[in-house]
């Protein structure tokens, strides 16, 4: 038997199992590699190509596959990752995945949902802080939100005196006059309680003020 042929004859018998780790061990570098260079739309088509061709499955990688869409601009995409990641029995990684969920659906401006990812992750992993500090931003916002809403709707209808009373105002405030401004709106107040419409300008004249004198 010559060399080539027993060497051809050496590969034949090699099984096919070796094959196929070796295949999949360089995916996986692949994967790895596409990710921690940050090249995400490459890290998606790496890792996909673990689960289509090998049906490799953990959390770990659907974590990374939700993230890579996450940062991809995929966000359907990216959020169902995540839910498959909020199955794992590994905590922290669900923390994280219920913190990821919360960021897309505030950008979404699903808020109340936002806020219950966010106290999700908490629960599976209390110090999360990244989750911790989302989710008190998050609610302290809802509930000034919420106080605006019940100051609008509580705002009397301004009268024609408090309108004239307001324009007069803007016009010092042109002249940068703030405290005469808002010594006039404050007046005002005293005269006609229907002022009480432009709080929110006499707020930041307030405000204007007290930065000028300090």
């Amino acid at each position: 038997m010559s060399y080539s042929k027993w060497i051809l004859t050496v590969f034949l018998i090699i099984p096919s199992s070796w094959t196929r780790v070796s295949r999949l061990n360089t995916a996986i570098e692949a994967a790895e590699r596409s990710y921690a260079e940050a090249n995400y739309e490459q890290s998606v088509t790496d890792h996909l190509v673990l689960v289509n061709e090998f049906e490799y499955k953990s959390p770990e990688l659907s974590f990374n596959l939700g993230l890579s869409h996450h940062y991809s601009d995929k966000m359907d995409e990216a959020q169902t990752w995540y839910d498959q990641v909020t199955q794992s029995p590994n905590k922290m990684l669900v923390s994280f995945a219920y913190n990821q969920s919360g960021v897309i659906l505030g950008n979404k401006k699903e808020y109340e949902a936002a806020l219950s990812k966010f106290q999700s992750a908490l629960i599976k992993d209390p110090t999360n802080e990244q989750a911790r500090y989302n989710y008190e931003m998050l609610a302290r916002w809802l509930q000034r939100d919420e106080e605006r809403k019940n100051q609008d709707q509580n705002k009397p209808e301004p009268s024609e005196f408090a309108k004239r009373k307001k324009a007069e105002a803007d016009r010092l405030v042109e002249q940068f006059r703030f405290k005469d401004a808002l010594n006039l709106m404050q007046e005002a107040m005293t005269q006609d309680e229907t002022v009480a419409a432009y709080q929110d300008f006499m707020t930041t004249l307030q405000e204007v003020v007290e930065i000028d004198e300090n």
